[in-house]
């Protein structure tokens, strides 16, 4: 329970983050947009002609009697609607991020930037990007529509279909809605779809405290596209929690600080003319000389003698 409290926190925070930064706001409504437009356009024509659609498939109806044509096609022309409007639901998302992925990119990097530590970079170019978020996307969506049949089927069942059923796909879709928007964040960390699933279902609950809200938004026409912004911000400050932070590389050595090492130059630890090494052996310029004070033993290294 703390975890979904967590993850609903992210939520709210990224919502406040652009509204704070209201050109970034603005910046990131545009691919909601275009998004919603083409999603209104393709469930208008759906809602004029899923009536003709439903009637050229049942040729079969065509000789039944008075009322139950007109029930068995209203439902299924309902039923067909129905489940446009749940793949709307379930795609919206991932094909936001598709239209916007320049946007929404940029406006995870400025998030991250504005939270301090590294900003990891890809080095992928844009296509390279669009194909690895449509090659994902589809995955995510084949196991969506998957659980989505098992849970139609699941929906006939008495009581259990009026009560628990619903609650299991909100929450279903609320999990694969973080996966999408955690992407574009963990994308650029270079970590895959597989181990993207991995790391949200051992954090369950902060997937579901982000996700689940939001799907309950997304049912709002427009509230998507609004939140759409500071949904990517703050599922940018989630991945930032689900992945450690990157350490910082090491500082450049001091001028004069024996790298191999580790101490700085001086008598006894240099290479240079005249001094010694640790063990006392003298790799100077002059003469090896006998024991005494601050010789070294006479097993240096000088001048080789003449004629050699």
């Amino acid at each position: 329970m703390r975890d979904f409290g967590g993850g609903f926190g992210y939520l709210l925070a990224g919502q406040k983050w652009v509204f704070r930064h209201g050109r970034w706001f603005g910046f990131g409504l545009l691919p909601g947009l275009v998004a919603f437009v083409l999603y209104a356009a393709a469930l208008t024509g759906l809602g004029f002609g899923a009536d003709d659609l439903v009637a050229w498939a049942t040729p079969f109806a065509e000789d039944w009697s008075s009322p139950w044509l007109g029930l068995f096609r209203g439902f299924l022309t309902a039923l067909l609607f129905c489940l446009g409007l749940f793949l709307a639901v379930i795609t919206f998302t991932a094909v936001t991020l598709l239209i916007g992925e320049p946007f929404y990119e940029s406006l995870s990097e400025q998030v991250e930037r504005s939270e301090g530590g590294n900003v990891p970079e890809s080095g992928r170019s844009l296509v390279q990007e669009l194909w690895i978020s449509l090659r994902d996307s589809l995955r995510v969506l084949g196991r969506v529509l998957l659980y989505g049949i098992l849970l139609f089927a699941l929906g006939f069942v008495p009581l259990l279909g009026q009560t628990v059923i619903p609650v299991i796909g909100f929450c279903v879709s609320g999990f694969f809605l973080t996966l999408e928007l955690t992407a574009v964040a963990l994308q650029r960390r270079d970590v895959g779809l597989d181990r993207r699933l991995a790391l949200l279902r051992g954090r369950r609950g902060l997937a579901l405290g982000f996700g689940v809200p939001l799907v309950l938004a997304f049912l709002v026409p427009l509230v998507a596209v609004f939140l759409m912004p500071g949904a990517v911000a703050g599922a940018t400050l989630l991945a930032r929690d689900l992945l450690p932070e990157e350490p910082a590389p090491d500082p450049e050595p001091e001028p004069g600080r024996d790298t191999a090492y580790g101490s700085e130059a001086g008598p006894g630890t240099a290479y240079g003319p005249g001094t010694a090494y640790s063990s006392g052996t003298a790799y100077g310029s002059g003469p090896a000389q006998g024991p005494g004070p601050g010789t070294a033993p006479a097993t240096g290294f000088g001048p080789p003698p003449p004629g050699y």
